[in-house]
């Protein structure tokens, strides 16, 4: 994998829902053999968007694989699952953007900075911080 591919940063929106993209990303790249082994797919916060749009993740990567507008995906998306309102996108985009800070997470993110040699980095808190880090984002 060349070290400079990665998927967007989760904090990134699509139709004004932040990690969707970054799915996306993931799907492409893996299909591509650009993804490492070590990243989530269809699990963790992949699989939260996905019950949340109440959509399968083998059909948003068969749809993904075939149309290159992110913003198209999520429209198919709504269609075959639910269009959120604007109070559901809000409080599901607070919740994805603050995973990891003082939540049932925390201990990971704690444990992921040490690992890192990081703990000290109070500005650090999220999952989304993370990935932008090891992504070379942050």
């Amino acid at each position: 994998m060349n070290p400079t591919t990665f998927p967007k940063s989760g904090y990134e929106s699509v139709g004004g829902l932040v990690f969707f993209g970054r799915m996306l990303d993931k799907i492409r790249l893996h299909a591509a053999r650009q993804l490492p082994e070590d990243y989530n797919l269809g699990k963790g916060l992949d699989a939260r968007m996905c019950r949340f749009l109440q959509v399968e993740y083998d059909a948003v990567t068969a749809k993904t694989l075939t149309e290159k507008d992110d913003a198209a995906v999520l429209e198919w998306c709504f269609a075959q699952g639910r269009r959120p309102s604007e109070d559901d996108a809000l409080y599901f985009n607070a919740y994805m953007t603050k995973r990891g800070w003082r939540d049932e997470s925390s201990e990971k993110i704690k444990e992921a900075k040490a690992k890192r040699g990081l703990s000290e980095r109070d500005d650090l808190q999220t999952t989304f911080d993370l990935q932008d880090l090891d992504e070379e984002r942050k």
